[in-house]
Order: structure tokens, then C-alpha cells, then sequence
């Protein structure tokens, strides 16, 4: 098996483009699978291999396994790359620091490939998740085997072959592959074999159909590749099915953008209007239309300024406000907030995480921006008043969000907000 899986390789030339390949290595069965046999055939191949290893702090073993890769790489003489997740641990901030790590050191150490071991097994797992998440057709290709990732690419060598058929290997055992509380493991323990009850090669089956849609995506492509998506006039004289696709395949080069499925469907019926304007999507990013074409671009980018420190007595220029913090004094045209304490005021910009004390519950500044429909563009702007710790007071569009006044609290002083002209 080794030696046909090899000739697989060198038929396919994945690796005919790369030297210096970095190896993404969990120290699971299907990456130390792949680690040891493309260091058994680096001279095969003609590779130099590197290790890329994250520790997601989440297990006391992974602290013994990732010493053991340390000390595998030292004793084979083979560059070993490793870093450690932090923040709020998920899947998918999991996923986000790892392939993030990956092209970093992908671009500081020169590889212009990353491999990892993902199988048909994986593949089947990926479209039946998406499938139950209702993903897009376009969706439901799948994994590539080989496709652009940071400053080179992403190859998947295992990807035809079935866990079953990998190269058997010495490996460690994470117990959370497991653990139900994953929908990834409960697709794979639990519905999976239960379908392929039903019918044996079901995993195959939905591989075979990833296969089937990737290549009508890519007829319809070329079949439509002389249509100028933009070119209002040519959009809005194809059918409605013809401008789904077309609208579809245009939003794959935003891949931060992400639209739902309603998102997407106001955007399109905006494109099929006679109105021209702009619309605001997500992201930062903005549609144009005029009465000739359309565009996708990045909202002008608004630059904000630093965080300041407000002491009683003084005043500081943020944005286009002067706030000043004094003795109590009532001017008319301007914001005026009471302040309860003397230590100095931070003002600054939002951040995740921020919420306000409204008296009746606490409430995430993010929220509040959706549930008063705040624009985005107003959010970035918003200025935010911290004293010990809490926030005291957001000033937004105008508007002005104050903390609860504290129980037997004695009156110190006014944050006054004037705007510059």
C-alpha cells in the first residue's frame, strides 16, 4: 500500500512545484501517518520537510505530546515549528490560530507548501456537516485537494484514500475525538454509521457527489466566463438562475465577506432594481451601484483616535468633540454627564466585550448598536467614557448612553461634550 500510495503521489505531482513543504502535524493517528511517510520518501519526492505543531493548551497531555514531537524532529534533524492557542478557546478560533500560524511560518521560513492529512473520511464528514448546516451547492465540494493557501499552497495528499487505507504508525490518542458534545464527532460516531447501515458506501457516495457538483461548478464557470458580471445592463439581461450564479461566483473573491442567505438574497434583488446608490453589506464592505455596473469594494477606512485621559479640571480633543471635565455647570447646546467620582476618565473607541450598566440590566455595546440600528460607520466613531474600570457614558450618533447613577452617591462633577467646528 505504502509503495502504491507513493506512485499515487508522483503520478499526481503534488509535489512537483515544492521544495521546502511544511508538514501540519496534531500528533493524532492521520497526521503522524503522513509525517512518517513523507519522511521515508523526501529523497522519492525530491522534499525537504518541516513540522508545524500548535498546542491547544486544552489537554494535560498535550503538553508530553508536543515535547515528543520536539524531541522526534531534533533526533530526525527536521526544522520543528510550534505555537500555542490562546484566547477564548472554540473549533473554530482553534482552527482560525492554527491555519494563521501555518502562514506565518510558512512565509518566515520560506515554505511554499503546507500538507496536511485530511482522507475521504474527512471529506464525507465535511460535506454531510454542511449539508446539515444547508450550505450552498457550491458549498458541498468539499475539501480541496490542492488549492492556494498563504504565500503558496495547501496540499492534501491523503485526501483519495479512506482512514482504513493510511499507513499504520505510532500515534497518540486525544480523548476529545470522542466526546459527542463536537457535532464533527458526533457525524462521525453516531449518523455516518448509522447511514451507512443503510447503505454501505454512503461515505463514498457523498464524496462521489462533492465530485459531480465541483465539476458542473467549473462547466458553468466556463460557460459563462465572457459575461461581465458588472456591467449592470449584461447582469440584468440574464435569467434569474444565470444571475444567481453569476452573483455567487462574483462574492467568492470577498471570502471575508461571507453573506447569509437573506443578506444575499436583498443584494440581489437590489441588483435587479432600476435604483442606483450604495448599500451597506457586512465586514466593511459596501455595494455600488450606478445605472451602468456594480461593485463590491471596502468602505473607506476611518482613521481613529488613540485612547486619551480625561482629568478633572482639563480637556481633551477626541474625534471632532472637545470634552472638558469640571465643576457642575448646565450649558445649553451641548451633552452634559454627571459625574460621580474624581479619578481620571479614559476615553477611547469600543471594544469587544464592552457593555454599559443601564440601571434595569447590563448591556453589550454591540447590541445596543443593532437593537437602536447604529450604523457602522457610526459605531467605529462612537466615543466610549471608562472611570474605574466601567463604562460610564457612550456617546453615539448623537445620542448619549449613560451608566446607572450609584446608590448615595454624591455629585463631583460634569463631563461636558462640545463639537468642533
Amino acid at each position: 500500500m505504502t509503495q502504491k500510495l507513493l506512485q499515487m503521489m508522483q503520478a499526481k505531482g503534488y509535489f512537483n512545484r515544492h521544495k521546502k513543504i511544511l508538514v501540519a502535524v496534531s500528533g493524532g493517528a492521520d497526521s503522524m501517518s503522513l509525517l512518517h511517510f513523507l519522511y521515508n520518501h523526501q529523497k522519492d519526492l525530491d522534499i525537504q520537510l518541516g513540522i508545524a505543531h500548535v498546542n491547544h493548551k486544552q489537554r494535560q497531555e498535550s503538553e508530553h505530546e508536543e515535547a515528543y514531537l520536539h524531541h522526534w524532529a531534533e533526533e530526525h534533524k527536521v526544522p520543528f515549528h510550534y505555537s500555542a492557542f490562546s484566547g477564548k478557546f472554540s473549533e473554530n478560533a482553534a482552527r482560525t490560530f492554527r491555519y494563521e500560524f501555518f502562514k506565518q511560518v510558512m512565509k518566515d521560513y520560506d515554505y511554499s507548501a503546507l500538507v496536511t492529512a485530511h482522507h475521504a473520511d474527512d471529506q464525507a464528514e465535511t460535506i454531510f456537516m454542511r449539508l446539515l448546516r444547508g450550505s450552498r451547492l457550491r458549498h458541498l465540494t468539499g475539501i480541496s485537494a490542492i488549492r492556494p493557501f498563504g504565500t503558496g499552497q495547501i496540499i492534501r495528499p491523503f485526501l483519495h484514500l479512506t482512514k482504513a487505507q493510511l499507513p499504520v504508525t505510532f500515534h497518540f490518542e486525544d480523548r476529545s475525538n470522542t466526546s459527542l458534545a463536537y457535532l464533527r464527532n458526533r457525524i462521525r460516531l453516531s449518523y455516518l454509521p448509522t447511514l451507512s447501515q443503510e447503505n454501505p458506501k454512503f461515505k463514498e457516495h457523498l464524496c462521489l457527489l462533492a465530485e459531480e457538483i465541483g465539476l458542473m461548478e467549473q462547466a458553468l464557470g466556463e460557460l459563462t466566463k465572457d459575461i461581465s458580471i458588472t456591467d449592470l445592463s449584461v447582469f440584468q439581461q440574464q435569467s434569474d438562475a444565470v444571475q444567481l450564479f453569476l452573483l455567487q461566483n462574483y462574492l467568492d473573491s470577498f471570502p471575508d465577506l461571507q453573506l447569509s442567505k437573506g443578506q444575499f438574497n436583498q443584494l440581489i434583488s437590489y441588483l435587479r432594481k432600476n435604483a442606483s446608490g450604495k448599500m451597506p453589506l457586512k465586514n466593511g464592505y459596501e455595494l455600488v451601484k450606478t445605472q451602468t455596473y456594480f461593485l463590491i469594494r471596502k468602505e473607506a477606512s476611518i482613521s481613529l483616535s488613540p485612547p486619551c485621559l480625561l482629568e478633572f479640571g482639563k480637556s481633551v480633543e477626541f474625534e471632532d468633540y472637545t470634552l472638558t471635565f469640571s465643576e457642575f455647570n448646565d450649558v445649553s447646546n451641548t451633552d452634559a454627564i454627571s459625574i460621580w467620582s474624581d479619578a481620571p476618565i479614559v476615553i477611547r473607541h469600543r471594544k469587544e466585550g464592552d457593555k454599559i450598566d443601564l440601571g434595569s440590566h447590563h448591556k453589550k455595546l454591540r447590541r445596543l448598536f443593532i437593537d437602536n440600528k447604529i450604523l457602522e460607520k457610526d459605531r467605529q466613531k462612537a466615543i466610549v467614557g471608562e472611570q474605574d474600570g466601567h463604562i460610564i457614558f457612550l456617546y453615539v450618533a448623537g445620542r448619549l448612553y449613560l451608566k446607572k447613577r450609584p446608590e448615595n452617591a454624591i455629585l463631583y462633577g460634569t463631563v461636558v461634550i462640545y463639537k468642533n467646528f
